[in-house]
């Protein structure tokens, strides 16, 4: 039996949920105080939470779950020092260290991933960012994976980049560009000291004005408050992405944060409820980290995220892809067609006019 104290607060978060459904529902975004409300619930009550952020995710995406795999295309040696990656400078995380690989493996295991469901591909190689021979790289491999499955969705992640290669990636026939924000702008500092909060906006914001579709987020796990996760949600949204992959730390051993387990599934379910309502009509990506922090929780944040990374990430390893497509279906969910459109109409046409019209500049431009 609740206390009268307690069917206080329970009424109290009841409230709050139902405006933050009506207010997503709406195209609004919670408010500051609201969203921070949100992430301090107690545990006892995250499947309240669960189930309203749920109803916006099935507004707008229904019962399906986007698959999406990634293509590492060169791993470690990278000159950054970002204290949560295992790739970073001074790492001594074991992990595989190589060069490019070629055009035709990428394009190989892109038609491997398509073939077991994946509708997006994601390109990812380590580094500060690329030389304009990198870009040419990586544009023969977006032609080579798009010759071979012409519907599949490439984009892809680099870094930093510089004047130009956003276009040059666009031309290609890439589709997106991801650089995640990572953390709070006041928190950057703590997390990396070869660049900044940004740095990583401009890349972002160079992608978006090429017409490549930005994809964006952030990685929780590292230390940041609650205003923290608040802070790096609403910078997030100011950028609008088309894309939001929600990542929890992964520990490596041989990295500054290796020895950091602060997160609960509890904490995870609450912070991707937040991003669901934040964005609503956007696709929330469950990325990296969820075996190993949502645990037997994971078939609860299919209700708040669309679409997860199927297979393995840069550095370690997933879950096996069978056990996440048998995870979906017995949660209920389908796997998005790559025929299926991913983001509601409105938003995708919004997408389409936004692509059509930054090729129309680049053309008055050349």
């Amino acid at each position: 039996m609740r206390t009268m104290t307690q069917s206080f607060a329970h009424s109290t978060l009841d409230a709050l949920l139902s405006d933050l459904v009506s207010a997503a529902l709406d195209g609004r975004a919670p408010t500051r105080e609201q969203a921070l409300a949100l992430l301090a619930s107690p545990d006892e009550d995250v499947l309240d939470v669960v189930a309203a952020a749920g109803r916006v995710r099935r507004t707008y995406f229904g019962n399906r779950v986007k698959l999406n795999y990634l293509v590492n295309m060169k791993s470690g040696l990278c000159p950054e020092d970002c204290f949560y990656c295992s790739q970073r400078l001074g790492s001594e995380a074991e992990i595989l260290k190589y060069s490019w690989i070629k055009t035709g493996e990428a394009a190989e295991l892109a038609a491997k991933a398509v073939g077991a469901g994946a509708k997006r591909v994601c390109l990812v190689a380590s580094g500060r960012g690329p030389s304009d021979r990198d870009v040419e790289r990586v544009a023969d491999t977006v032609a080579a994976i798009k010759d071979g499955t012409p519907d599949v969705e490439v984009c892809v992640c680099l870094g930093l980049l510089k004047d130009g290669q956003a276009a040059r990636l666009a031309a290609a026939g890439a589709d997106a560009y991801s650089h995640n924000l990572n953390t709070a702008e006041e928190k950057y500092a703590d997390i990396c000291t070869t660049h900044t909060f940004a740095d990583r906006v401009s890349t972002l914001q160079d992608a978006t004005a090429a017409g490549l579709s930005p994809c964006s987020g952030a990685i929780f796990g590292m230390g940041e408050s609650d205003e923290d996760v608040v802070s790096v949600a609403f910078a997030l949204r100011d950028l609008d992405p088309d894309s939001v992959p929600v990542n929890f730390l992964i520990p490596f051993e041989g990295t500054p944060l290796g020895g950091r387990w602060d997160l609960t599934p509890a904490r995870c379910l609450r912070i991707l409820a937040l991003f669901r309502f934040v964005f609503p009509d956007v696709e929330v990506r469950l990325a990296g980290g969820r075996e190993i922090h949502l645990r037997t929780q994971q078939p609860l944040a299919l209700h708040l995220a669309n679409a997860i990374f199927l297979g393995d990430y840069l550095t370690s390893e997933g879950a096996p892809g069978a056990d996440d497509l048998a995870m979906i279906a017995d949660a209920g969910f389908s796997v998005e067609g790559r025929q299926e459109t991913t983001l509601p109409t409105a938003r995708a046409e919004q997408v389409a006019l936004r692509r059509r019209g930054a090729g129309t500049q680049v053309a008055a431009n050349t």
